[in-house]
């Protein structure tokens, strides 16, 4: 088994990713260039977990390649698995799943969504508009 940090750019931190079986270093390579393209999304908070990256050496299993990764950003826990036939369709699955798990963890986020105010029927800014211009009495 081998430990290997995955760099990242920026605001985003080391993943390790560890092996166990036979994997090779060009099945490695592509599977961190996949992980570090899913990971690379802008306005990610700082980014830490570890991944396993499995090959079954028995011949007669029908998916050898496993992988799972637990990895942090922000306040958030993402967890991703796969299995696949080879270890080009193994990284191309755990980069679409990560890609979706932070595109959920990021909407969750989302402070654009939320307002300061409370809305129009509880009383907030839509309020203002109801009252009249001029609250002086008539005589």
């Amino acid at each position: 088994m081998t430990d290997t940090d995955l760099g990242a750019e920026g605001a985003l931190a080391a993943v390790q990713i560890r092996t166990d079986g036979d994997v090779d270093d060009e099945a490695l390579t592509y599977l961190r260039a996949k992980v570090g393209a899913a990971l690379a999304r802008p306005g990610l908070s700082a980014v830490s977990g570890r991944m396993n990256v499995a090959r079954d050496s028995a011949h007669h299993v029908h998916l050898p390649w496993t992988a799972g990764a637990e990895i942090h950003v922000g306040g958030h826990l993402i967890v991703v698995h796969a299995r696949e036939a080879d270890a080009h369709a193994l990284a191309d699955r755990i980069q679409d799943r990560l890609r979706a798990q932070l595109e959920r963890a990021a909407h969750r986020v989302e402070k654009a969504r939320r307002t300061a105010a409370p809305p129009p029927w509880r009383g907030g800014a839509g309020q203002e508009d109801a009252t009249p211009a001029d609250p002086s009495p008539a005589a």
